[in-house]
């Protein structure tokens, strides 16, 4: 049954045989409320949160929807599905003892967005409590004197129960002398006084045993007896006077065992034995009785057990001032708990939404915190902050709520975890906090490209390297995550002199070496360019790209070549120096060639066989052919040299050729081709004549 806030509550839960109604209000404001009887069994379904919220069960699920309560106290439903179900069997005397009303405060958190409903548990109660009497037997002393219609207390019964299923009546078993009358207090509870109908006759009956019921209103009706025994005494006219009608006392919780709480005081203007009064409690629960005591002859109250605020903040104790003769007269004791600040805040991490991406826009809600604190008023109000040196802040939402938020930018490859610590720090005196830590990790975002090592790479191989030899070696390095950081290495598509690339190197995509795919030949080209690509994993990939520039080296793979004197056919190339050439005299010149470079290509000359080997000399580096001492007569006409090229490279190469000079003035002493061959046999070289007029 739904009702709407402003209009008056209809109580409808009640027991019959196997049947019992829930009722369900909710109020324009969000809250709701649902009124069950207590002792219901487990499981019972009692309400259906999702109709009422006018939620689908899915909608719950999806918004994460759960029931909280402050601190640690106990759940007595769960949340199954979208209906409210019994999870504990609940004892409203338990719970609220002898309070007229018994409700249960829970929150129904609902995120994304956050949303509060209170849900408040009116706990009815049924009738399973009988009434029961403090003691078995009630003993009363009664002058013979006293008057017809005088009325005496009798002790009260006590019954968890409230409402109809309290004590309702007291009833007493026929009898000649007395009967019952039936009173409440002014909290409605109700005691019965025993009135004299008859004046008692001390010796005719010296005592008189009664049977006293108390009845409660509850469906079954229960109840309880005691023994009513009265002692007929001589006149005892004068009951005790308490010093006030009720005491009013505060008494901070946690207080020390054996704390006066209050000392209570009555007098009694008869004398003698019947003056005597000795105190009791006259209504007292159970736990009441293990919190408090009385010494009965002074009156004071003690405490024997340990009182907590957060658990019961009052408490209603009934003393009984009984002279010796039996008469008495009640007084009660109004114990007010207070608060102290003895309950230190407490964290609880509600959700938490980690690892956090590291590209998460600055002020994004990350989680929520929720702090409580059993205390009241000041004690209760709580400040909550969290360290400054970390990219997080704490906003205060709703209640006491908070929401976890970033306040920067993340960058993981910087910092990868974080150890948040959050304080609360209530308003007691002196204050009294908490702390918790959290772990929060930031996830990989692929935000990084490869970057290479060097800005650009040159190589250099010698020429003639086998294929398949490494080059060199690149790096990138990739700070992001697994395979955000994982990088593989390519070629780009370009040519060399015409062909791929690749036709020339290769990479290894995993480790970037780079690799010769053939030889190479210092005398066809010495450099080339290669573009090399470094990608990452990451979806999408980033790459970046970097040079490598390789450089051919010369090894000496080339003899010398001679371009002069050059052999043709079977001719010979002559060279005629004058009869008169001096000492120093250029006669000829040999002149060579080396297809490689540097060293290897640094030419020396020699002659290493000549006709007469004092009479021409060859500059070491020049190849110029030069008459070492003045020509004479006696020197032979024909004369031939063997000339060495020879390079600078390690090991070196070398050529020779064959000079032939004629020491002649005239064309006509030329001997005939045929006297001009080469004299010695084992020689290899041919050449042909080339009849050059020199003139130095």
């Amino acid at each position: 049954m739904k009702e709407s806030k402003g209009i008056s509550h209809f109580h409808a839960g009640f027991w019959t045989v196997g049947l019992f109604i829930v009722v369900f209000l909710c109020t324009c404001n969000g809250d709701i409320t649902y009124s069950v009887p207590e002792e219901m069994k487990k499981g019972t379904v009692f309400g259906n949160i999702a109709k009422d919220l006018s939620l689908s069960v899915k909608g719950l699920s999806d918004r994460k929807a759960r029931i909280d309560m402050e601190g640690n106290g106990r759940r007595f439903f769960d949340l199954q599905g979208g209906q409210l179900a019994i999870a504990e069997i609940i004892d409203r005397e338990e719970l609220c003892g002898s309070k007229p009303s018994c409700s249960l405060n829970y929150e129904l958190v609902l995120e994304n967005p956050l949303e509060l409903h209170q849900i408040t548990l009116q706990i009815e109660d049924i009738n399973d409590n009988p009434p029961r009497f403090p003691k078995s037997e009630i003993r009363l002393e009664i002058r013979e004197s006293a008057h017809k219609g005088e009325r005496f207390p009798l002790d009260e019964a006590h019954d968890p129960d409230v409402g109809r299923n309290g004590i309702q009546n007291y009833s007493l078993e026929k009898n000649d002398y007395f009967r019952i009358d039936v009173n409440s207090h002014s909290n409605g509870r109700k005691y019965g006084e025993l009135v004299l109908n008859k004046e008692l006759d001390r010796e005719q009956q010296q005592q008189v045993t009664l049977l006293l019921t108390a009845s409660d209103g509850g469906f079954p009706q229960r109840s309880g007896t005691a023994v009513v025994r009265v002692i007929v005494l001589d006149a005892n006219d004068n009951l005790p006077v308490f010093s006030e009608t009720v005491y009013k006392v505060s008494l901070p919780e946690n207080s020390h065992l054996g704390t006066v709480v209050v000392t209570v005081s009555a007098t009694d203007a008869d004398e003698g034995a019947n003056g005597e009064i000795t105190y009791e409690f006259s209504h007292i629960s159970d736990k009441e009785a293990r919190l408090f005591s009385i010494n009965e002859v002074t009156g004071e109250i003690n405490m024997i057990g340990t009182v907590d605020f957060e658990d019961k903040n009052e408490y209603e104790l009934w003393v009984k001032a009984k002279d010796g003769a039996g008469l008495a007269s009640n007084a009660k004791v109004d114990v007010e708990i207070t608060d102290v600040n003895d309950n230190a805040p407490v964290i609880y991490i509600k959700s938490l939404n980690v690892p956090i991406p590291e590209n998460v826009a600055s002020g994004s809600e990350i989680g929520i915190i929720n702090v409580q604190d059993k205390d009241t008023g000041g004690n209760k109000q709580i400040r909550c902050t969290i360290q400054q040196n970390v990219p997080f802040k704490l906003n205060p939402s709703i209640k006491n709520y908070y929401t976890l938020v970033t306040t920067a930018e993340l960058d993981r490859e910087l910092i990868s975890d974080y150890n948040v610590t959050i304080t609360a720090t209530d308003e007691g005196s002196p204050p009294l906090s908490s702390s918790k830590t959290i772990h929060l990790s930031v996830s990989d975002v692929n935000d990084n490209p490869p970057v290479f090592e060097h800005q650009s790479y040159s190589a250099y191989v010698t020429e003639n390297n086998k294929p398949g030899s490494s080059v060199c070696s690149v790096t990138a390095r990739d700070p992001d995550w697994r395979q955000n950081g994982t990088v593989f290495y390519s070629l780009l598509p370009s040519e060399v002199n015409g062909f791929p690339v690749s036709s020339y190197v290769s990479i290894n995509g995993d480790t970037g070496v780079i690799h010769a795919v053939r030889a190479f030949d210092y005398e066809q080209f010495r450099s080339f360019k290669v573009q090399v690509e470094a990608r990452d994993n990451g979806s999408p990939p980033l790459s970046s790209n970097v040079t490598v520039s390789v450089f051919i080296t010369d090894e000496n793979d080339n003899s010398p070549q001679i371009l002069y004197p050059t052999p043709e056919g079977n001719s010979f190339m002559t060279e005629m120096v004058p009869k008169a050439a001096l000492s120093g005299s250029l006669v000829s010149k040999v002149i060579a060639v080396d297809a490689d470079s540097g060293q290897n290509a640094w030419l020396s000359y020699q002659i290493v066989k000549s006709t007469d080997p004092g009479l021409f000399t060859i500059g070491l580096h020049s190849g110029e052919i030069r008459a070492q001492r003045d020509i004479s007569e006696s020197d032979s006409m024909k004369q031939n040299l063997v000339i060495s090229v020879k390079d600078n490279g390690q090991p070196s190469l070398s050529t020779t050729c064959a000079v032939y000079l004629l020491i002649s003035d005239n064309l006509a002493e030329v001997p005939e081709l045929k006297d001009m061959s080469y004299e010695e046999s084992n020689s290899k070289l041919t050449s042909y004549l080339i009849i050059a007029l020199v003139s130095v």
